[in-house]
């Protein structure tokens, strides 16, 4: 698959490097023993590395059979996988599966389905650690429902973590919806919650490790008149 970076860390990137520039330089021009230098760069090296990481963009494509399929919408570690009771958009009890995302992950976010964006909403909120339960509903958070060809409304929440400060989405109502698709991006570790119909078949479980756009996470009931 190719990669390139994010546009939301082009920059970030370049700003950091500029300032790990103007700190080394003189540090190898006027500093003895070479011992100081070498450290301090060996370090900003691993820190804008980490950053050109964080910010990468990979093109991916889900190979298998998309008819009701549900993929992972980011990179991470499945964090929770229970029944709730969901009372922004959908109003009903529905399974929830969240991924974290640490600061090792690429965050772009990836459309979980195929479909129409019928709703999308941001909501300002606290930063406490996104593996935290509270975190899906008092933290900033952006929502975003995606109808399917089959009339299904899949709900999936970008949530921001203890380091996040900005939730990129670009998922607008009227948006094609596709599970090769960019939908978002978060800045610094943080979360994804799906909200899937009671019925849906789960195809993960908890501590499995996802990869946005290409791991199947589930499958959606077919609807009795497709």
């Amino acid at each position: 698959m190719r990669v390139k970076i994010h546009h939301e860390g082009t920059n970030i990137i370049l700003v950091l490097l500029v300032i790990l520039l103007i700190i080394n330089i003189p540090l190898w021009l006027y500093t003895t023993p070479i011992a100081l230098p070498i450290t301090i760069t060996s370090i900003s090296a691993v820190l804008w590395l980490l950053v050109v990481n964080f910010f990468r963009s990979p093109r991916r494509k889900f190979v298998g059979n998309r008819e009701n399929v549900v993929v992972a919408s980011a990179d991470g570690k499945v964090v929770a996988l229970e029944r709730t009771f969901e009372d922004e958009y959908l109003h009903r009890e529905v399974i929830q599966l969240s991924v974290f995302m640490s600061i090792f992950n690429v965050h772009a976010n990836w459309f979980p389905v195929d479909g129409e964006v019928v709703y999308s909403k941001h909501h300002s909120g606290r930063f406490m650690a996104a593996w935290l339960p509270k975190s899906s509903t008092e933290n900033e958070r952006s929502t975003v429902v995606i109808r399917t060809k089959d009339g299904k409304e899949i709900l999936m929440r970008q949530v921001a973590g203890a380091m996040a400060r900005r939730i990129v989405t670009y998922a607008q109502p009227g948006v094609e919806a596709s599970i090769e698709d960019h939908m978002g991006f978060i800045k610094f570790g943080s979360r994804i919650d799906l909200y899937l119909p009671l019925d849906t078949e789960i195809k993960v479980k908890i501590g499995d490790v996802t990869t946005g756009g290409v791991t199947e996470v589930a499958r959606l009931k077919p609807s009795e008149n497709a």
